[in-house]
């Protein structure tokens, strides 16, 4: 069996918690690893997502951990047909979410930090179950 373990190294970009409004970015620092890959976990919706109440994930990176951008196309790998949305969109919850999902966004760029917005849009009136973690791989050197 191939060793996974001792490749890669998971870090907190949104903690576990019921959310109802915009989380603190939390920066990853990707030093020493050359790819990176972004799982976003959503619980059951707390209300009925649509275009005016609605939860948009925002991926930011950086050079110096202070000044950030918003990841375009060429940062990222989002599944077939899908792009990139203004302010660097990554997921939008804009329909009903009934069931736990987790969603997958591969970092390729190469800048050294990653932070990642949980931008919510109307209101909302019971709060949405998120985490995110950004899993570091392809390691400059191991074990991690």
């Amino acid at each position: 069996m191939k060793d996974i373990y001792n490749e890669l190294s998971p870090a907190v970009l949104i903690g576990a918690a019921a959310l109802d409004a915009d989380n603190t970015p939390t920066a990853v620092d990707l030093q020493g690893f050359t790819a990176a890959l972004v799982q976003i976990a959503v619980g059951i919706g707390g209300i009925t997502f649509d275009a005016t109440n609605k939860v948009e994930f925002k991926l930011t990176h950086s050079d110096d951990g202070s000044t950030y951008t918003a990841v375009a196309d060429a940062d990222v790998q989002l599944p077939s047909g899908q792009s990139v949305g203004a302010g660097g969109i990554v997921k939008s919850l804009t329909a009903a979410h009934a069931a736990a999902a987790v969603y997958k966004v591969g970092y390729i760029g190469g800048k050294k930090y990653l932070k990642l917005l949980a931008d919510f849009s109307g209101t909302h009136g019971a709060p949405t179950p998120i985490a995110a973690t950004a899993i570091r791989g392809h390691a400059l050197r191991a074990p991690v």
